[in-house]
């Protein structure tokens, strides 16, 4: 959604999976909006980097479906946990044990992604070369701090 060249966040949202089995909907705002080049993330979009949305917890609803979770440590020891749908593996979102409260959502699993906006880039020290990413976002190289 834009206004004059601004992207408008909407205050509630929906988004699932390619086949349709896993529905959510978030009713609060994106807390904050940002492209991920780690390497698991990598690994789970199978993509340069991961666009995540982060809504709170208490905002989030999943209405159909039961997604199947992958649990890996990341880089500083605590879980993640990735939901993403068992019928046509489409990723959907992430738990961070480390940002309690906040699920993170993957933009492409929005049914509007147009209004996803990232604020910055974070672990750029595992970008791929190919990858040409916004020279206006701020970068870091690993969680900003």
């Amino acid at each position: 959604m834009s206004r004059g060249g601004t992207v408008m966040l909407p205050k509630q949202f929906t988004g699932g999976c390619a086949c349709g089995a896993i529905r959510y909907k978030s009713e609060g705002v994106a807390r904050y909006m940002g492209n991920c080049h780690c390497r698991d993330c990598q690994q789970a979009t199978g993509s340069a980097y991961f666009p995540a949305v982060l809504v709170k917890q208490s905002d989030f609803k999943l209405e159909r479906g039961d997604p199947k979770w992958f649990e890996r440590r990341a880089d500083r020891g605590h879980a993640m946990l990735r939901g993403f749908c068992c019928e046509c593996g489409s990723p959907l979102f992430l738990i961070n044990k480390a940002s309690e409260g906040a699920m993170i959502l993957f933009a492409g699993s929005l049914d509007d992604p147009s209004w996803y906006a990232p604020s910055r880039d974070i672990y750029v020290q595992s970008a791929q070369p190919w990858d040409q990413m916004d020279p206006s976002l701020p970068k870091s190289d690993g969680l900003p701090g």
